[in-house]
């Protein structure tokens, strides 16, 4: 069963997974996060044709990491969804586009906050977006592509969401391995 969009998104329904992302129940989002209940989020790393970083601003009425930064588009997966549909789904909201290619599959990891307060299975895709962004306001501050060198700057200077920043190491991990691997 899949969920549809709801305009309250406390509301809308979520998958509650266990240890090893089997489903063993459902709840509304809000429930989840008030009482810490494991679900399952997608984190969409998305890059420009110039191989640039979209990079964004939360805003301020987000139900979590409020006005933090972030490197990845994403969010939960709705009850029933997929992750890949969820990748996809989450990725051309917040860019505001559509006909996006399908996000390639990097790997997916359990995160959990440093005071335990927060769970969730969390997979992490990343798309080329050659197409013009129109981010949904109700989700993004502000935004802009940086270069690799311009995202390293900002990392040591913006406060940041900490599951992103969680991604964002194993994706640098993941391509480190990927790369040593290869012989390069």
């Amino acid at each position: 069963m899949t969920t549809e969009a709801t305009s309250d998104p406390a509301a809308e329904i979520l998958d509650i997974v266990d240890e090893n992302d089997e489903v063993v129940g459902q709840a509304p989002r809000g429930e989840a996060y008030a009482r810490g209940l494991r679900h399952r989020c997608v984190f969409v790393l998305a890059r420009d044709g110039e191989g640039r970083y979209f990079v964004h601003r939360r805003t301020p009425v987000k139900l979590v990491f409020p006005s933090l930064y972030d490197m990845f588009v994403g969010g939960v997966v709705r009850a029933g969804e997929s992750y890949d549909e969820a990748a996809l789904r989450e990725a051309q909201e917040e860019l505001g586009v559509s006909g996006l290619p399908r996000p390639e599959p990097l790997f997916k990891f359990l995160y959990e906050s440093g005071d335990g307060a927060r769970t969730w299975w969390s997979y992490v895709y990343e798309v080329r977006c050659e197409l013009p962004v129109d981010p949904q306001v109700e989700e993004v501050a502000w935004h802009a592509f940086l270069s690799a060198a311009e995202l390293a700057e900002a990392l040591g200077g913006w406060e940041w969401v900490p599951d992103g920043l969680a991604a964002w190491e194993r994706v640098r991990a993941f391509r480190a391995s990927r790369a040593e691997s290869s012989g390069r």
